[in-house]
């Protein structure tokens, strides 16, 4: 039986402006071919968080869904690979994507639906998963790290997040006095 997933880290916001802001927190920890994952329902966010991570990044496209595009790329400090795959029907159809290609070199990527195709990406990278509070733009953000690269940085993420961080270990964590971020 498998074990369900267990956030490292759990953020709350509440207006879109603040999921950008946690956002460009994790922008700036980030390094030459890191992968991250994002999931969340219709609407959840995934783009907005993406468009707060590609400005801290110093990109000054407007970044948009490539839902219909399954992927764009962006210059900044790193190069983003923006790539939506909520369209893949099929597991075969990850290798049109060229992932290789797309994870090397002076990139960050970011997937939209990215639990969709996880078992055809390397076992490294964080996990964010947005989902739905109680007010119409209220936000909650589970952060995983999955590999090595990103358990590395858990503590200057965890710090990086703070306030409004609550950590599922203690170690590194924020205060959890429900601040937002």
């Amino acid at each position: 039986m498998a074990m369900p997933l267990v956030p490292m880290l759990l953020v709350a916001t509440s207006s879109p402006s603040q999921t950008k802001a946690v956002a460009a927190a994790i922008a700036d920890l980030c390094v030459a071919g890191d992968l991250l994952l994002l999931m969340g329902d219709l609407g959840a966010g995934k783009t907005a968080f993406t468009q707060g991570f590609g400005a801290a990044l110093g990109i000054t496209d407007a970044i948009t869904s490539p839902t219909f595009t399954l992927a764009r790329r962006y210059e900044g400090r790193l190069r983003l690979n923006h790539l939506d795959v909520y369209r893949l029907e099929q597991m075969s159809e990850v290798l049109d994507l060229d992932l290789p290609e797309l994870l090397d070199g002076n990139t960050v990527t970011v997937i939209e639906w990215g639990d969709a195709i996880a078992p055809a990406l390397p076992a490294d990278y964080l996990e964010l998963r947005i989902t739905f509070g109680e007010g119409d733009d209220d936000r909650m953000i589970d952060f995983r790290t999955v590999g090595p690269r990103w358990a590395a940085r858990e503590r200057r993420l965890s710090a990086a997040l703070a306030p409004g961080t609550t950590s599922t270990d203690d170690a590194g964590a924020g205060p959890e006095d429900g601040d937002q971020c």
